[in-house]
């Protein structure tokens, strides 16, 4: 769609503490948001956020930069031209033109999560030592969260090991779900090794591993996935494979029981129901996690998920609860509570939501 005026904002978003991933420890990361106005008709605004995480996000900051400043130039939202090659900056443009479409008032997808129904949210455990990962886990749980989710695969095995040990008699496993994120951590040339670990560490009743070795193995992952003690998900797998026959080739090979879709690494929200249908092909089931967006790309996901998983009777949780990660997060909303993300919403009488957005950090 054309006759916008398109502008972008840049923001540092500061983490409230070092955040410990598969790419080094984090204190801050770019976002960039696309703010696009319908100058042609009622001047409504819609807004797209182009989150990026330094080492895994296929495009660098200044490319991305380079590539929003086209667009804004083009006064264009047409994803569908763009290229996946910069997945983020699609997904950017993508929600943009939905929001715009849907009355620019960042209701995306209008339906029970928007009118206040929550969807159920997995708890992040950040890396760390033993005690401070048992620490976050047991906060965690007293926030009402029943599925957990943590890294595997960085450190030494042993005292992850242990550290799980810690965590499943905080958090039985008829009570408590643990999910868990390798990030390749588990690859060896011997294979035999990878599942040995797997094994071990399916003592503890684990719903599912991320990506337990490096993407682009397919036949090494076919044979992960078939012989695994715990079902396996693909995450970082997904990341840059485009072709529609390529993807395909990819699903019916290795037959993951699961698979990641984190919208702003694999080109947005439509590209992302085009994973599903391939998931839905092979039998694996899915679920959304957000890529360290602000409140704007989470609530874009979240709003995705929900509509597509929200009516089934026992809906999967979704990994959606990194809004209160950073000290500057745009006001909004969104409302992490009892393991669930939900939208505030006026009460019975009419009355105004308690939160709202505040956009003022974006469109002053």
């Amino acid at each position: 769609m054309t006759g916008f005026d398109i502008r972008i904002v840049e923001r540092t978003l500061q983490f409230k503490q070092p955040a410990g991933t598969s790419r080094g420890v984090l204190h801050e990361k770019p976002s960039f948001f696309v703010v696009a106005q319908d100058v042609e008709e009622d001047g409504r605004i819609g807004i797209g956020e182009c989150s990026l995480i330094p080492g895994l996000s296929p495009e660098s900051a200044p490319r991305a930069k380079m590539e929003l400043k086209k667009l804004a130039a083009s006064g264009t939202l047409d994803p569908k031209a763009m290229s996946l090659q910069y997945p983020a900056v699609r997904f950017a443009a993508e929600t943009a033109l939905i929001d715009l479409l849907n009355e620019g008032d960042r209701t995306l997808f209008p339906g029970p999560f928007t009118e206040g129904k929550p969807v159920p949210i997995n708890g992040l455990i950040w890396m760390g030592d033993t005690e401070s990962m048992v620490a976050q886990a047991a906060d965690l749980l007293e926030r009402g969260f029943d599925t957990l989710k943590l890294k595997v695969g960085a450190l030494d095995f042993e005292k992850e090991w242990e550290c799980l040990q810690a965590i499943r008699a905080i958090a039985p496993a008829d009570k408590v779900t643990l999910r868990l994120d390798a990030n390749g951590g588990l690859d060896d040339e011997d294979i035999a090794v990878t599942l040995r670990k797997i094994e071990r560490l399916a003592a503890f009743d684990i719903h599912s591993m991320e990506q337990p070795v490096r993407p682009g193995q397919w036949k090494k992952m076919q044979s992960v996935c078939a012989d695994s003690a715990i079902p396996i998900a693909l995450d970082e797998e997904l990341i840059g494979v485009h072709d529609t026959t390529l993807r395909r080739n990819m699903m019916h090979v290795i037959q993951p029981a699961y698979v990641i879709l984190k919208p702003s690494l694999i080109g947005g929200l439509v590209e992302a129901n085009h994973w599903i249908d391939l998931a839905e092909e092979v039998g694996a089931q899915w679920w959304a996690t957000s890529a360290l967006e602000s409140n704007i790309g989470l609530n874009a996901i979240a709003q995705w998920a929900a509509d597509a998983t929200l009516e089934a009777p026992d809906p999967i949780p979704q990994g959606l609860g990194t809004g209160s990660l950073f000290t500057d997060n745009v006001p909004s909303p969104l409302v992490v509570e009892n393991g669930t993300l939900r939208m505030e919403t006026s009460n019975t009488a009419g009355d105004p939501a308690p939160l709202h957005w505040d956009l003022s950090s974006i469109l002053s």
